[in-house]
């Protein structure tokens, strides 16, 4: 349970423009690195596998394949230091956790594609 004071401090402190995204989405995380006194952007693209936490403390674990060796990072979606998170793909998967993709290998890796519905058109004077 949370104070008062807690809380405002959370919401002074959080992203408004954080996308929604799901366990199983392939996603670009763009990360502000520091290289002395130069600020550049990295991006790191992957597939989500664990969110973990709610508010300021909300992390996401995001795998991928370099030179055919997994590689995941943790990244906190509030921080300063993650510039943007953009959603590339959206997957359909059964499970909270993925990790056991961690014991897969090659085309046994891919997810399906989770189908979005389009809205539904709404015609004016039709009942």
């Amino acid at each position: 349970m949370q104070t008062k004071l807690m809380q405002l401090v959370e919401d002074v402190q959080t992203k408004k423009d954080v996308p929604v995204f799901n366990i199983g989405d392939q996603v670009d995380v763009h990360q502000r690195i520091l290289e002395g006194e130069k600020e550049r952007i990295q991006i790191f693209n992957g597939v989500v596998i664990a969110p973990k936490g709610a508010g300021v403390r909300e992390t996401v674990v995001v795998r991928r394949i370099v030179q055919s060796e997994g590689v995941e990072r943790t990244f906190v979606i509030h921080s300063p230091k993650v510039a943007k998170i953009e959603v590339k793909r959206t997957g359909a998967v059964r499970r909270a956790k993925l990790y056991y993709l961690r014991d897969r290998v090659g085309k046994s890796t891919r997810l399906r594609e989770r189908k979005v519905k389009p809205p539904k058109a709404v015609v004016p004077g039709a009942n």
